[in-house]
């Protein structure tokens, strides 16, 4: 009998967050609304890299110099993903390197996930992060990590990131969308630039700390991972704080 009842609470907690979340939702009115508008275009833009509107997963992608925040998509049933759109952030804050302490008006660097959906949120609609994640935790300023980072409307910028009212629609109804399809986890990953050799190389060369120059070599891998072969790497985090890849 046990067995059955913990199966049973496993079953509901997953048709609870992902079925019917799309009209659990649309009763929020700023999404209803961003709804209205953007659902069409999205539905578009799935439509254009043959991916099915119902049957999708997300991966969202942010890099902080040059302050872009790509979407990208693929049939659930696939393991490639498409780059869907590239936005813009509307500002910023920081510097290259990742949040250590709350405070620090850094835009965190590493792996995470969507964790939180605010229909209600100061900057309209928003989307937490899992931050601060294992990695951060360990390498981080102990009880004085911060939180609260999110992708979300308007221009202004303390370590999260803005992508103005009208983009944040589209980010945010992607999201709901792929969770209502199914979509359990939706990474994004945050990187200091494009880590390509060039920017790589002038990364080290402008920054002395070997510290910060080994993260950046250490997330670097799961750059090249996806730039590779265009999937997610599976990620785990180690005692030491190190992120660890498995293709």
């Amino acid at each position: 009998m046990r067995l059955i009842a913990i199966l049973f609470l496993l079953l509901f907690s997953f048709f609870t967050t992902t079925n019917g979340f799309l009209e659990r939702q649309l009763n929020h009115p700023r999404v209803k609304i961003a709804y209205a508008k953007k659902e069409s275009i999205i539905r578009y833009m799935l439509s254009e890299k043959q991916i099915d509107k119902n049957h999708f997963n997300l991966y969202f992608r942010a890099f902080k110099e040059e302050q872009s925040f790509e979407i990208w998509a693929k049939n659930s049933y696939q393991e490639t993903f498409r780059l869907i759109k590239t936005i813009p952030f509307c500002t910023t804050s920081g510097n290259a390197g990742p949040k250590r302490k709350q405070g620090d008006r850094q835009i965190p660097e590493g792996f995470y996930h969507i964790a939180v959906f605010n229909p209600q949120s100061e900057y309209y609609l928003s989307l937490g992060i899992n931050y601060p994640n294992k990695s951060d935790s360990i390498l981080g300023e102990r009880g004085k990590l911060g939180g609260d980072i999110y992708i979300h409307g308007g221009c202004e910028s303390i370590g999260c990131i803005p992508l103005t009212d009208d983009k944040i629609e589209e980010v945010y109804l992607f999201a709901v969308l792929a969770k209502d399809a199914g979509q359990t986890e939706i990474p994004i990953h945050i990187f200091p630039n494009r880590m390509n050799t060039p920017n790589y190389k002038y990364l080290i060369d402008n920054h002395d700390d070997n510290t910060l120059r080994r993260f950046w070599g250490n997330i670097r891998t799961g750059y090249l991972l996806f730039e590779q072969y265009g999937t997610v790497p599976s990620i785990t985090i180690n005692s030491l704080g190190i992120y660890e890849f498995e293709k």
